[in-house]
């Protein structure tokens, strides 16, 4: 348990493990990057949701991040429907899943940086 909830808290170490050890088997450099972006984005959305609750002073950073998510699949699945007649279902949850990947990197890293910030200013 404790292993999890490091990688929740550095969410780059799962990154890494799954991207050497993908690269070492297979020998596929993109395709173990696309899978470490995969398992990454889940320990990213904790971590996230965590900074966000710890930032704003609430309980409500994993619900929104959720919300968000639906929303997002909901834009693009009606965007495939416009374009293609149909949902490809599996393009549809990979194309949110990495989406979430960059917002989540992103995130991370704003609320990391802000948070390091107000505790510099806090011991000041």
């Amino acid at each position: 348990m404790s292993v999890l909830i490091m990688m929740s808290v550095v969410p780059v170490i799962p990154f890494i493990l799954v991207y050497v050890t993908v690269t070492l088997r297979k020998k596929d450099r993109k395709q173990a990057f696309r899978l470490a972006m995969d398992v990454t984005t889940l320990f990213l959305i904790i971590s996230v949701s965590a900074l966000f609750n710890n930032f704003f002073q609430n309980k409500f950073g994993l619900y929104l991040i959720l919300l968000l998510l639906l929303i997002t699949a909901g834009l693009i699945g009606g965007a495939q429907n416009r374009w293609k007649g149909q949902v490809d279902g599996k393009r549809l949850v990979r194309a949110v899943w990495r989406l979430a990947f960059v917002t989540m990197s992103i995130s991370y890293i704003l609320f990391t940086f802000i948070g390091l910030i107000q505790y510099i200013f806090k011991v000041m």
